[in-house]
């Protein structure tokens, strides 16, 4: 049975109010990073050969944008240009102090053979979101969004078209001013690269089993943890390592203030699904990324009249619901992985199995169908590339 909603949902988030301003046609966008094409592409049966065998994140396709900024002047130099290595100083700022963001957003191949984003200026607003955190300077949300609409349309050949497949794309800025002093670049420069990409988890919807972390913190009260940066990944790593060892597929985070409460994976959001059909979420206490996928399924249980709150939700307490039966599902979703069950929590004084994954299915269905143009797109999250 489906737990209807006895409150009124929560007002939006500045981010989501950001998300919901409609975007300019991409024909309108175009043009704005002008091609400068690779003289040496990628030839069809080798474009083809990396089209079959697909991973997530180890292949790029011909061309990246570029473009810098430099303090008193904004930014310049903008431009898709050949994919290719970085010629970087040794003392650029980024080496040294990791005043880096980046996002991740994928463009989806439709039947028709057009190609379509997923709520394009929620990642453009994230971006400068984590920017403004890490003392990096901003960039138009739409120039954001029309860096991504001229690298689709040079490498739209290296869109795939098989079931879970998508072009993977990443921008990213980081501090490339060659300077040892701790203070804001004065130089950084952005790009965007693109990789076709299968399932992040090669298994697709099997469950994953989860290394509750009790040692290790992934952000703290005023820390970078709403920022998307790459010094809240590297902290996750060894944790990450030490759920390997364990034979486990992620590792969830607890708060640092109390390490009693569930904040995320090292990469995804987390969810849990009650018996009832209700439906609860961590809140967003400042050390939580935001994100689109996130907003997206709430939004969507919430049309299907699924209670859906924002809470805080205690390990333990967890852990007594999952016994008792008042949980019957919990899943982690985010940009890469879309929406996967998980099937275990493991770690020091942790152990509890979860069979279910009905909800999550159905979200996984109705998301993928949205975003694959096999359903409609009630919220117009869609936006045409090509």
């Amino acid at each position: 049975m489906t737990a209807t909603a006895s409150r009124p949902d929560p007002q939006p988030t500045p981010l989501a109010r950001a998300a919901d301003v409609p975007v300019p046609s991409a024909d309108s966008l175009a043009g704005r990073f002008p091609l400068n094409r690779n003289d040496t592409p990628a030839s069809p049966a080798q474009r083809a050969r990396a089209l079959e065998d697909l991973h997530f994140g180890t292949t790029f396709t011909d061309h990246m944008v570029h473009a810098r900024w430099t303090q008193g002047e904004g930014w310049g130099r903008r431009g898709t240009i050949a994919y290719g290595d970085l010629a970087l100083s040794p003392a650029a700022a980024i080496l040294h102090y990791g005043q880096e963001v980046f996002e991740g957003i994928k463009a989806y191949r439709h039947r028709d053979g057009s190609v379509w984003t997923f709520r394009p200026r929620y990642n453009a607003a994230r971006l400068n979101a984590s920017a403004r955190r890490m003392a990096l300077p901003e960039m138009e949300e739409e120039d954001i969004i029309a860096s991504l609409v001229d690298l689709v349309r040079a490498d739209h050949e290296w869109v795939p078209g098989g079931a879970g497949e998508s072009l993977y794309l990443r921008p990213f800025a980081f501090a490339s001013e060659p300077f040892l002093g701790v203070r804001p670049a004065r130089q950084v420069d952005y790009y965007v690269i693109a990789s076709p990409a299968g399932n992040y988890f090669p298994h697709g919807l099997e469950p994953l089993s989860i290394w509750v972390s009790r040692e290790y913190h992934r952000a703290g009260p005023g820390g970078t943890g709403a920022a998307k940066t790459g010094g809240n990944y590297a902290s996750s790593l060894l944790p990450q390592q030490e759920a390997h060892e364990a034979g486990c597929d992620q590792v969830c985070f607890l708060d640092a203030a109390t390490g009693q409460n569930l904040e995320e994976l090292g990469g995804m959001n987390i969810m849990v699904v009650d018996a009832d059909g209700s439906v609860r979420t961590p809140r967003l206490t400042g050390s939580i990324l935001e994100g689109a996928t996130r907003a997206s399924i709430i939004t969507l249980l919430r049309d299907e009249g699924r209670r859906v709150t924002e809470e805080t939700i205690s390990l333990q307490g967890l852990l007594e619901d999952i016994g008792s039966g008042r949980v019957s599902e919990v899943f982690a979703c985010g940009t890469a992985a879309v929406v996967v069950p998980i099937g275990r929590l493991a770690g020091p004084g942790v152990e509890a199995e979860i069979t279910g994954t009905e909800v999550t299915r159905r979200i996984h269905e109705l998301l993928t169908g949205i975003q694959y143009g096999r359903r409609p797109d009630p919220h117009g999250w869609m936006y045409r590339l090509t």
